[in-house]
């Protein structure tokens, strides 16, 4: 994929988005070629210099951005020049991917192996020791506490599990018996 295209992917932009928010995503979204230092990105954007060093910050930490200094001789200040490396972004919305497939998979899990009790009133739920403890009355309105079936919340997750799975390119699970 063309460093062009990258910026211009929807996925990618929101991606961005997330890591930086939006005071760091014009620092994000137009990424100089070669270096840069933080004062000239601040001149050019028209942004204030903390925000475009904590975006570019946030870019290092995410491996989106590097930096080399250089120290002026005379006054011995240090300048930072950054270059931006959007390369391997694909390979961490992968690894993102992943990580969302796994927290899905154990969540299914709990909500499988467990039984739970809402309050109709407070909408609070309840797993069934906690229910238990509390005589199965909600403790913080005393209403009844019902049983909840959450076999939609469930599928949901299956759907969505199939669904990354199949992006991923990973087989499926087996079949609980």
């Amino acid at each position: 994929m063309a460093f062009e295209d990258l910026l211009n992917d929807p996925v990618i932009q929101k991606y961005l988005h997330e890591l930086v928010g939006p005071t760091g995503m014009p620092v994000a979204a137009a990424p100089p070629d070669g270096e840069v230092t933080d004062e000239e990105l601040a001149e050019e954007l028209g942004l204030e210099l903390n925000d475009v060093r904590r975006a570019l910050f946030i870019l290092y930490e995410n491996d989106l951005a590097s930096y080399r200094r250089l120290r002026d001789e005379d006054s011995g200040w240090l300048t930072y020049l950054w270059t931006f490396q959007y390369g391997n972004i694909p390979e961490q919305l992968e690894g993102e991917m992943h990580r969302l497939l796994e927290a899905l998979e154990e969540r299914r899990a709990y909500e499988r192996d467990n039984e739970f009790y809402l309050c109709g009133s407070c909408q609070l739920r309840f797993e069934f020791g906690e229910a238990m403890e509390f005589g199965f009355e909600c403790p913080q309105c005393g209403a009844q506490l019902e049983t909840m079936d959450n076999q939609r919340l469930v599928d949901a997750m299956d759907d969505r599990i199939a669904e990354l799975r199949e992006e991923l390119y990973v087989d499926a699970e087996p079949v609980e018996a």
